[in-house]
């Protein structure tokens, strides 16, 4: 009897305690200390998230969750979410609250009948602020059923849709002071967990993120564990509102936007340049590495994309039209048409690995609403290839891409990255025992590799699980840039084969890959990164000449035609201007090498040099400041 009323919890360094059936996870702390307990914010049980408070009623593994575990700053995020909502029911109580997920550093809540504006966020945050100083008790309430659920939110028929979507799972409330909401949870303990936040903006979004919904009001907001974090976290926005490149972009002359054309960016003559010079980055390692380019066609027929699967996983985010009578569509990524490429030929296993890559631009149809700069367009380009391999090929193929990714970030672009394994989403094509394989392997490659990872649990493309990397900009911010792919799928979809060394048919298997991933986004992050301030070998002017008066304007153009021998991006400026402000605008415009030209560099025939950042570095060599140019150039430094 008395083992019966004991219960075996499995701690994570594999203690086993024995405790009382109905114990609590909050219990456990305690028995472990005080200052565990106070820090517990809740626990997972089995691996499941649960309130600190849940009963437990059998054997079971337990993980104590504090704020320093990316569970419990997310529990505390939602957390946040409901004391907004909450406070906006206050100040507005016809307002309807829909839903309030958690996103990266923060949260949003969407309302209905709610008519604010940035102005009125200092109100809210207030009547957030007094909510966690009265400490509102938070509770879990499991209804028995749907009906049950659907009395309390009657007069919401938002949260009727989604009581009939999460029927089957079973439906739960939380309750902090007068406030409740349909929340599976978990939550904080109390309201005054959540005390380091602030609201950043309003924003309009679509009920479901559907055009043909609703439109509803978005409060954005953002939480911290620690109001010091959350300072820093601010400092760091102020930060990138200076780099901006929606801003630095104009200022430099590198892009513009316009309204015939939403989501699809100009790259004016200095940006084309830079455009220019990242694609040309990317062919001579191409070159390097067995690469063969294709130009693909941009518009097709929807039967490509049915077979490719697109159709139907894809088919909302894409541009359509009719042509003839029939369906066509823009494509929004390379891979089907490169398994065009691939079906053309009789392969044999001596012709794998094929690596194909394509710079075609691609569409997609992404809400008005979510169109930001450069980094969310519906034009754009990808340094994109597809490399079909037999599946003896395919570790040593994925190490490629791999060893390519570390060579562009960290001996080019000298910037840091963390690595994801993106596993199968719940929306997937094809057998699991295929998934598992492909998964494992990408495993292999990077425990081989001693890359360190984390998991993505669900993340990965509905036709295979991936690798991502995320790299750092010089303010410490995470862009999610280059994926490496395996794709067993496709292959089969396509009936692609090649003959093996035993003479039968075989299916290869397709490696996605890309390094920056969307060239117009990775431009806008190194606007950002850089500051404006480019490398010379991306700059798009690297050298400006300024002769002081007209007699010094021969010799400045003698200077300005041997820096284009050489290849040196360079103009002339012969304005009738003061040398200070020529020198002002080109430091203003991020020009890298200022010369100045006046009697004594026409005598010796010498450049005065200076850099954007007025550092004087005096009077040198045509020959040799153009040596130091091109060295830089090559050597991409």
């Amino acid at each position: 009897m008395v083992h019966e009323m004991n219960i075996q919890i499995t701690l994570p360094d594999g203690t086993v305690q024995t405790h009382k059936k109905g114990s609590t996870p909050f219990d456990v702390a305690k028995g472990i200390s005080d200052g565990l307990a106070r820090a517990t914010i809740a626990a997972k049980v089995n691996d499941e998230l649960v309130d600190r408070t849940k009963k437990l009623e059998k054997d079971c593994t337990l993980q104590l969750l504090t704020l320093k575990d990316e569970e419990g700053i997310y529990i505390l995020r939602h957390s946040c979410a409901h004391t907004c909502a909450q406070a906006v029911k206050r100040l507005y109580p016809e307002a309807l609250q829909t839903i309030g997920p958690v996103i990266e550093h923060g949260f949003y809540f969407d309302f209905d009948n709610l008519d604010i504006s940035d102005e009125d966020l200092p109100k809210i945050e207030a009547e957030m602020k007094t909510i966690v100083k009265e400490k509102h008790g938070v509770t879990r309430k499991d209804y028995k059923n749907a009906q049950e659920a659907k009395a309390d939110y009657k007069n919401n028929s938002y949260k009727i849709d989604l009581i009939e979507e999460h029927k089957e799972e079973g439906l739960s409330r939380y309750d902090q002071g007068e406030y409740h909401d349909l929340c599976r949870g978990p939550h904080a303990p109390d309201t005054s967990w959540a005390d380091a936040f602030t609201l950043t903006h309003v924003a309009k979004a679509y009920w479901r993120g559907k055009s043909e919904n609703k439109q509803l009001t978005r409060i954005y907001g953002l939480c911290f564990p620690k109001k010091k974090e959350l300072n820093a976290h601010k400092e760091m926005l102020e930060q990138a509102k200076k780099r901006d490149h929606r801003k630095l972009a104009k200022e430099l002359d590198l892009v513009m936007f316009h309204e015939h054309s939403p989501g699809a960016p100009f790259f004016l003559p200095k940006g084309a340049v830079m455009y220019e010079q990242l694609m040309e980055l990317i062919r001579e390692l191409y070159r390097a590495r067995g690469y063969d380019e294709v130009i693909t066609p941009l518009i097709y027929n929807k039967e490509l994309f049915k077979t490719s699967g697109h159709w139907d996983h894809y088919r909302e985010n894409m541009f359509h039209t009719t042509v003839e009578g029939q369906e066509f569509a823009l494509k929004p990524m390379n891979c089907p048409s490169h398994c065009l490429l691939f079906q053309r030929d009789a392969h044999s296993y001596r012709d794998l690995p094929l690596r194909i890559a394509d710079f075609a631009p691609l569409h997609r149809n992404e809400l008005s609403g979510t169109l930001s700069g450069l980094t969310r367009v519906r034009k754009f380009s990808q340094d994109d290839a597809h490399i079909f391999c037999a599946p003896e090929q395919l570790e040593e193929e994925l190490k490629g891409v791999m060893e390519f990714i570390e060579h562009i970030f960290t001996e080019v672009f000298k910037m840091e990255y963390h690595v994801e394994l993106s596993t199968r989403p719940a929306k997937f094509m094809g057998e699991i025992a295929l998934w598992d394989q492909a998964e494992a392997q990408l495993k292999t490659v990077l425990e081989d590799l001693q890359i360190k990872y984390t998991v993505n649990e669900g993340d990965g493309a509905f036709y295979g699980p991936k690798i991502d990397v995320h790299v750092k900009d010089a303010i410490g911010r995470s862009h999610q840039l280059s994926t490496n792919q395996v794709d067993f799928q496709m292959p089969q979809r396509f009936k692609l084969e090649y003959e093996g060394a035993d003479g039968k048919k075989h299916t290869p298997v397709m490696v996605h890959r890309a390094i920056f991933g969307s060239f117009e986004r990775f431009f806008g992050i190194l606007v950002e990164h850089y500051e404006g301030k480019f490398p010379v070998w991306l700059s798009p002017e690297q050298v400006r000449v300024l002769p002081i008066a007209d007699r010094h304007v021969a010799h400045a153009a003698l200077v300005v035609e041997q820096c284009k021998q050489a290849g040196i991006r360079v103009t002339l400026d012969d304005r009738h201007l003061t040398t200070n402000k020529k020198v002002r605008e080109a430091q203003l415009e991020q020009v890298n090498y200022i010369l100045v030209v006046g009697d004594r560099e026409v005598e010796s025939k010498t450049v005065n040099v200076r850099t954007r950042d007025n550092e004087i570095l005096g009077e040198k060599q045509v020959e040799e400041f153009i040596a130091t140019v091109t060295a830089l150039v090559q050597s991409r430094q």
